[in-house]
């Protein structure tokens, strides 16, 4: 098979490397890629939303598959896109619909289609800019802290969680008047705040039947203890100890199974990932939010820790026939740590050169923000550079073989949180 990959992330670094792994891959195709894919795959320079472009590409390159990492192409209908073109209708794509896509594009769609499908989440409204007043006076009645979220795609920074009114009130306002994240704060949702503890989990679907793959807990701050500015996330680990056999069938009876139904019944074409987030609520899971591709950096955990074919499940995703996919997941750790630049979230200076330092077979190195200067030395290229996946029969061992690998890795001001997985550390204690 040829396939194309389009992305260029550690999400996506991680789907080369273990696309790569498979005797179907004959090809493997990036669009953009970054310094990592390069060295696994051929990378292409072709934009991500550039739809013409990519079509035309697919039909030049005999591709036969086609997996979509980031949300923005999804939302913006590329799956569409490609179905309603008659020349490439009959390559696969692994990505949802541009209205399945809207699960993620829209947190007033999502919050929607849970309250319709029964599916537990936090209290909500909806205010647009004509409604601030009548969204300041919801926020009177509502107990504190309060989340606001922006309805539209923030990359990632679009949710707030206001600990007084005042700060509730005025971040209302500059996010419906002052466009404090453009368009995506047209419309905002105001949002009942839940207590517990975060879990990410990761469902394949070919829209009729479904795999749920290995879960993972995540690191969204940029400080240690969880403190500072949100990011893109700044660490994962997988498996999560409170994700035990009890607690996931509750995930998959009262969240996955109404998710994937709801789907088929409300006419929603979905081929791909959905990624659920979850707060643990007193042993009882409530949705955060859904995702329409993997995480990022949980993928690097996640996809560690499956034992089979990855690419024959993308296709399986692709052509409708996940039922006979048999998902193999080890029992075993695998923890993500992420190198930033230093400064991000906030500004950064790009173009340091890096130095990777020996690897280990107890440790996976992927790239995301990095490519090659006009001397080919690899250098960041954005905020979140690189990510180490360690290995392991605990998860002690594994945090011990991601920083063992981390240490070895540098550049003029990397930075990365020295306690991911700290917390799920103690539970096991």
């Amino acid at each position: 098979m040829n396939i194309l990959l389009l992305g260029s992330g550690g999400r996506e670094h991680a789907f080369a490397w273990k696309i790569t792994q498979s005797p179907s891959c004959d090809k493997l195709f990036v669009a953009p890629g970054n310094a990592g894919t390069a060295e696994i795959a051929e990378n292409v320079s072709l934009k991500i939303t550039d739809f013409e472009a990519i079509a035309t590409f697919l039909k030049e390159e005999k591709v036969d598959l086609v997996v979509v990492g980031p949300e923005e192409p999804l939302v913006k209908g590329i799956s569409d896109y490609i179905l309603n073109d008659s020349t490439v209708s009959h390559i696969p794509v692994v990505g949802p619909s541009q209205l399945g896509a809207t699960l993620e594009g829209s947190k007033d769609f999502s919050k929607r289609f849970m309250q319709r499908n029964n599916i537990p989440t936090a209290a909500y409204e909806t205010f647009t800019a004509d409604q601030l007043e009548e969204g300041l006076a919801y926020l009177e009645k509502q107990s504190l802290p309060i989340v606001l979220k922006a309805d539209g795609l923030a990359a990632g920074k679009g949710v707030l969680i206001c600990e007084t009114l005042a700060d509730a009130k005025a971040n209302l306002k500059e996010m419906l008047i002052d466009a404090k994240f453009g368009n995506a704060s047209s419309k905002v949702v105001i949002e009942e705040f839940l207590e517990g503890i975060e879990l990410s989990v990761f469902v394949a679907t070919d829209g009729k039947d479904y795999k749920i793959l290995p879960e993972a807990k995540d690191y969204k701050r940029i400080g240690e203890g969880d403190t500072g500015l949100n990011t893109g996330g700044m660490g994962a680990v997988s498996p999560v100890i409170f994700a035990d056999e009890d607690f996931m069938k509750k995930v998959e009876d009262r969240i996955i199974k109404p998710t994937v139904d709801g789907l088929a019944k409300e006419e929603i074409s979905y081929k791909g990932f959905i990624f659920i987030g979850l707060m643990n609520k007193g042993d009882d899971p409530y949705v955060i939010e859904y995702n329409v591709r993997m995480g990022d950096p949980e993928t690097q955990a996640v996809l560690a820790r499956i034992e089979s074919d990855f690419l024959t499940m993308l296709e399986a995703m692709g052509k409708g026939n996940l039922a006979e996919y048999d998902l193999k997941i080890s029992p075993h750790f695998a923890t993500t740590v992420v190198m930033v630049s230093g400064g991000y979230p906030g500004s950064y200076t790009k173009g340091f050169p890096i130095s990777l330092g020996e690897g280990n077979d107890k440790s996976i190195l992927f790239h995301a923000g990095t490519g090659r200067n006009d001397n080919g030395d690899l250098i960041n290229t954005r905020g979140r550079v690189l990510a180490i996946t360690g290995l392991g029969q605990t998860l002690s061992e594994a945090l011990e073989n991601a920083f063992e690998r981390v240490e070895k890795v540098s550049w003029e001001g990397a930075y990365y949180r020295k306690d991911i997985g700290e917390d799920i550390q103690k539970l096991y204690n």
